[in-house]
């Protein structure tokens, strides 16, 4: 053999060993696409899976406000009849409060003027003692 011989024989081996590394390379390649399949379609089902599962949720969610802005509505009209109520409530207590300033009022007056008067009586009192 001669050294072109050799050198084609080592390159032919090393070739074989690069298709044999490829080949390995290959083989992991295909599965871990295989794997990748397998994954995206369970990801796909389950995408499927929520995106029903958050419809029937929606409809259960839209149908619940539905009904909370019926009951909404129904508690602000029976509210709003509530209001005068609050009004003649807050009228009678405007009305306590000015009977209160009245009878305040009544009532220091007469004080003072009973006052006056039992001043004045004693006085007369004292005066028709003298007098005698």
């Amino acid at each position: 053999m001669t050294g072109g011989e050799i050198a084609a024989l080592i390159a032919a081996v090393a070739f074989a060993v690069l298709v044999l590394g490829l080949c390995y390379v290959l083989f992991k390649v295909a599965s871990v696409v295989s794997e990748l399949n397998t994954t995206i379609e369970e990801a796909n089902k389950s995408i499927g899976t929520i995106t029903k599962d958050a419809d029937h949720l929606l409809i259960e969610v839209e149908g619940l406000l539905n009904k909370t802005n019926t009951t909404l509505n129904d508690v602000n009209g029976k509210l709003s009849l509530t209001d005068p109520v609050f009004k003649a409530v807050g009228d009678l207590g405007i009305s306590v409060s000015s009977l209160n300033d009245s009878t305040r009022n009544l009532t220091t007056h007469l004080a003072g003027a009973s006052k006056r008067g039992a001043k004045m009586g004693v006085a007369k009192k004292v005066t028709n003692t003298i007098a005698k």
